[in-house]
Order: structure tokens, then C-alpha cells, then sequence
């Protein structure tokens, strides 16, 4: 068994020496999985010697702490951890939102209470593999994706790709499935002449390339060392490169120097026909246009990506909060954020706002400028703090680097990890901010999601409106004429009934109702409802039949599937732990 399955750095020893040891294809797994059918031991014994002996086991996360306890402390640092996204993204079966662990249509899980880990009700229940793959390849060379692709046409074994299992609509894992984990390609190095491969007489650029396994925390650090700057995510613990980029990619610089597939110069990837491919605006175009934007474990395994880097970024900032999200406050914050939205567009601001908070960044303005453009919301502030309002404040800062905004703002605010958690989301276009009516109109839509899901409303504004595309992206071009991606979320518990989870996705459908009353079809891929009407509309527009002509070229066998994705098929076994669309409805 090869260390490199696990990052040390990032576990406790006893965590890592728990779940290498006893995890080889000898060992008997104590799970009850369900077997992948027809698969032979001799089968697997090949595979596991094409991939260089880094075939293993899926072992759910937290079962060390389920009976038989063999080892204490080894479950109380599962328990102590439980939440902590760094220690779930170094495990191959971990998922941020722990619904994609279980197979929510038939109760198998192994999950603990994430409210008190330590709960010992959770630990009767008894611990199941749900959805994560029976057997896992730790990827580290174009030939264990190659052999794994073979492995699949010959067994009808269907593949996931997973790197820190941060997918919020269960993509990266699926019942008796083989997985390929991507999580120690960590290779990033910088080049200021980079070339894209084949391209002559294209001008070098600065670009920084960065393997599958790498997170955006790593990328930003990275970044700051070679004194550049990447547009990327909010959270530490996505990747880079992987379903991030390939649906889009958006955050706070995006304003001004464009989504993730607007900086992508070139991919290496190996294609379900096993050919590890370079592609790029000079060769492979048709896939290049797929992989920016077409989504991610679709089209192929993306092993690196080259990266545009920007100069580095002075950023004035300003951040307004308050611990009181009450109807008055909220509708009145709401409405000065709609009335200065579009300056706020025009001043090259990212936007992050909730019911108790806004977060405002610039790359464009100078200090006095940004004052201007902000006297509105400290305004608003002012009066919450003269109010004396629980928790009112503001601060205003400039900043000298992306990663000291980073690491000040956005760092310690970090996505919830451990948890069942469910999203609704939607882009808002630049004519629901154009009159008086259209403004009114979309403050009504807010404050009904508000009233139903008052403390889960997050207001993007990471649009790329600042930003000149290439015209050669897939994803929806409703991005380029919206200013916000709104999002919300919905949770349910460890021990909540299939009853209880189907509410929950309805709510989330329920809470962006309004706004899908007033607005295009238009949503982001990575972070839509679960069950996203009319999907193909609203996360490609135009592109999807492009799209399709491409999945059908370079996976015509249909080796790799996802929910919701190019040429899904909905129907497949893979997607037997999804509840049927037609079982979610719409509260009343």
C-alpha cells in the first residue's frame, strides 16, 4: 500500500495509519456493500497491477466510530474532526456535504450526529457504504485513467471522478462504482512565457499550471509566492481545476478579469478512448470548448490545467455586518443593494451579502473612489450601529494582494463541511436592475426566499461583466449580462427521514420559485438545485447541442455519467440513490 494515497501533512498520523492499514484488495471489508455484480477478484487483480498497485478500498469516513470500536482514539479524532473540511478532503470517500456519502433513497449511510459527534444514537444505525465507490485508484499517471476506462468498457463498471468531494449536486460519487481520485496530483509550478503546446506565433503569457489535486488555498499561496494573481474561489478546498473551472468558475475578481474557463490557456486530459490529450485553443478545439464551461466528469479526466496569471491586485474592500437578519433591516439593506447595484457592477466590485452581512471588493478604484462608491452602505451601517443594532459594524481597508484579502475575509468564513446540505440557485440579468418596476419585482421575489429561508440567502456579485470573453466558452451566456448568482441553502439531519430530505429539496426549489417567476432560465451548474428544471437551458444556453456532439465524439461508449450533465442518462442504476424528480414537490 503506497503512501500517496493519503497526505500525511494534512491528517493526524493515527488517522492515516487507520485507514492505509487493512485497506489493501486482500483485506475483507467489514461494510456491507453492495457488490459491484460480475466483477472477478482476478479482474481486479489486473487492474490493480496496470495502476501500479494503488487500487483500494472505499472505507466511509466515519467508520472507525461504529461498532466494532477497535480503536478509541482513533474515533475520537473522526469525532473531533468531523467538520473540518481539510481532514474530509484527504479522504478518497469524504464528501463536504455528507448526503453524497449516503444512498439517500434507501437509508444507507455511515454518518455520525454532525450537530454532537459524539451522539451515541447515530453509531446504532449500522454503518453502510451508500454511495461511495466500493474501490477507489489513486491517480498518478494519463495510464491508471487509461486502464480504468478500459476496466469499465469491459465490466460495465461505471467511473466517478473525485478529487475533495466538494460537489454539491453528488457528482463526484455514485453507488458500485470505481473511483478515480485525482487529490495527489499536486504538482504547480509557474511559467511567464507559457505558450500553449503547438501554438506558434501566439505571444507568451504568464501562466501558472496546476495539477487536479491542487485546492485554491494551496493555488493562492502559490500564487503569492510568485507574485501573481489567479481568479479564483471563496473556499480553501476546492480544486482548481476540476469541477470548478470545468462548469464555469466564478469569485470575487471575476468582475473584472472573468470566470475561471475565460483563463484557462490549456488542459492535459486522458478521453474515455484512453488517449491523453493536450488541449488548447490550437488543437483538440472542440474539446477545448467542452472543458471550458460543458462541466465537469464529463468529457474526460482532467489531469493539469494552465492557468492565465494576473499582475498583482491592490484591493479596497469593505465589509458591513450586523446580527440582526429582521424583515425591516433586511428589506432595507436589500433595497440599497439593488439601487446600487449596477454602479457597483461599473466600479469592478465582487459582492458577497446575506441577511447579516456584505462584503465588497475592487481591484479597480482607489481609496477616496471606493469611499464614494460605498457611502450608501456605510451609511447603512452607521445608522445600524447609531441604532445600537446587535453586532453592527463596519471596517474598510485597502489591501496590498488577493491573498491577504483572502486570508482576512474570506478565510475565516468558510463552507459548512459534515453536513447534508442542499442548494437553490439563480442568475439574476442586468434588466431585473434596469427600471423602477423591474427593481420592486425582484425585491419581492428576495424577501419571499427571505421569509421562507431567512438565515440561507447568499447574493453573489461575481458576475464577469467587466470582463471581454473570447466568444469560445460553453458555459451559459446569461452569465456575461447578469450581475448576480444567488444561492440558498436547506439542510437536513443524520437521522432525518427519506420523507424529511424530499421536503428539504422541495424547499430549496420553493425558495428560488419567485426568482425563477422573473428571470431567465439561467443557473449555475455547480452550485443549481438538485433537480434544476429545464437544466440544459439554464447551465448552457445555446451550447448544449455542441456540447452533446462532443460527449458523443470522445465517449461514445458513455463511460462517464453525472446527474444533470451532457448527454445524462437519467435512468441509469448509477443515479439509484437520487429520489425521482417526480417525487419532489413544491411545498405549499
Amino acid at each position: 500500500m503506497k503512501e500517496g494515497r493519503m497526505h500525511s501533512a494534512h491528517l493526524p498520523h493515527l488517522l492515516s495509519m487507520l485507514f492505509l492499514s487493512g485497506a489493501t484488495l486482500a483485506a475483507a471489508s467489514s461494510i456491507a456493500a453492495t457488490p459491484i455484480s460480475q466483477v472477478t477478484s482476478a479482474q481486479w487483480d489486473t487492474l490493480n497491477s496496470q495502476v501500479g498497485g494503488r487500487l483500494f478500498q472505499g472505507v466511509p469516513f466515519a467508520k472507525a466510530c461504529f461498532p466494532p470500536v477497535t480503536n478509541q482514539t482513533a474515533c475520537a479524532e473522526i469525532q473531533q474532526h468531523y467538520t473540518d473540511g481539510t481532514i474530509r478532503y484527504s479522504f478518497a470517500s469524504g464528501s463536504t456535504n455528507t448526503e453524497w456519502e449516503t444512498c439517500t433513497t434507501n437509508g444507507d449511510q455511515c454518518l455520525l450526529d454532525d450537530t454532537d459527534p459524539t451522539n451515541p444514537l447515530a453509531t446504532k444505525l449500522p454503518c453502510k457504504i451508500g454511495s461511495i465507490s466500493p474501490y477507489y485508484i489513486d491517480v498518478q499517471e494519463p495510464s491508471d485513467v487509461s486502464a480504468a476506462f478500459n476496466f469499465s468498457l469491459k465490466t460495465g463498471v461505471p467511473l466517478i471522478i473525485h478529487n475533495t468531494g466538494h460537489d454539491y449536486k453528488g457528482r463526484s460519487t455514485a453507488p458500485d462504482s470505481l473511483g478515480l481520485w485525482t487529490h495527489n496530483l499536486k504538482n504547480m509550478s509557474y511559467n511567464p512565457s507559457f505558450v500553449p503546446t503547438g501554438c506558434n506565433g501566439v505571444s507568451p503569457t504568464a501562466a501558472a499550471i496546476l495539477g487536479a489535486g491542487v485546492q485554491w488555498g494551496e493555488a493562492y499561496q502559490f500564487a503569492d509566492n510568485h507574485n501573481i494573481t489567479l481568479v479564483g474561489g471563496s473556499d480553501k478546498g476546492v480544486g482548481a481545476v476540476g469541477g470548478w473551472l470545468q462548469g464555469g468558475g466564478h469569485g470575487v475578481l471575476s468582475n473584472t478579469l472573468g470566470m475561471g474557463v475565460d483563463r484557462v490557456l490549456e488542459f492535459k486530459v486522458v478521453t474515455p478512448d484512453g488517449v491523453f490529450r493536450t488541449v488548447n485553443q490550437c488543437q483538440n478545439q472542440d474539446l477545448f470548448f467542452a472543458l471550458r464551461g460543458g462541466g465537469g466528469g464529463t468529457f474526460g479526466v482532467v489531469l493539469e490545467a494552465s492557468i492565465l496569471a494576473a499582475p498583482p491586485v491592490t484591493l479596497q474592500v469593505t465589509l458591513i455586518s450586523w446580527a440582526d437578519p429582521s424583515i425591516d433591516i433586511t428589506k432595507e439593506f436589500l433595497t440599497i443593494l439593488i439601487n446600487n447595484t449596477v454602479s457597483l457592477a461599473k466600479a469592478g466590485y465582487g459582492v458577497t451579502a446575506t441577511t447579516e452581512l456584505a462584503l465588497f471588493a475592487t481591484p479597480l478604484l482607489d481609496a477616496t473612489s471606493a469611499a464614494q462608491a460605498m457611502k450608501p452602505f456605510t451609511d447603512f451601517a452607521q445608522n445600524l450601529i447609531d441604532n445600537k443594532v446587535t453586532g453592527a459594524s463596519s471596517v474598510t481597508l485597502t489591501l496590498p494582494s488577493w491573498l491577504e484579502f483572502f486570508n482576512t475575509f474570506i478565510l475565516p468564513v468558510q463552507s459548512t463541511n459534515g453536513v447534508p446540505n442542499i442548494l437553490g440557485s439563480r442568475l439574476i440579468p442586468t434588466s431585473s436592475f434596469a427600471t423602477s418596476d423591474s427593481q420592486a419585482q425582484l425585491l419581492d421575489a428576495l424577501m419571499a426566499g427571505v421569509s421562507l429561508n431567512p438565515a440561507k440567502f447568499i447574493i453573489l456579485g461575481t458576475t464577469p461583466v467587466n470582463f471581454k470573453p473570447d466568444g469560445k466558452t460553453s458555459v451559459t451566456d446569461a452569465w456575461r449580462t447578469s450581475l448576480w448568482h444567488i444561492t440558498t441553502e436547506t439542510h437536513w439531519t443524520w437521522n432525518s427521514t427519506l420523507q424529511e430530505k424530499t421536503a428539504a429539496f422541495a424547499t430549496a426549489a420553493k425558495t428560488v420559485e419567485r426568482l425563477r417567476a422573473i428571470t431567465p432560465d439561467a443557473a449555475y451548474s455547480n452550485e443549481a438545485d438538485v433537480y434544476e428544471p429545464n437544466h440544459i437551458v439554464a447551465f448552457w444556453g445555446t451550447h448544449y447541442n455542441d456540447l452533446l456532439k462532443v460527449k458523443q465524439k470522445y465517449d461514445p461508449h458513455h463511460l462517464l455519467d453525472c446527474w444533470q450533465c451532457v448527454g445524462w442518462k437519467s435512468q441509469s442504476s448509477r443515479f439509484k440513490c437520487y429520489i425521482p424528480t417526480s417525487s419532489i414537490a413544491t411545498p405549499q
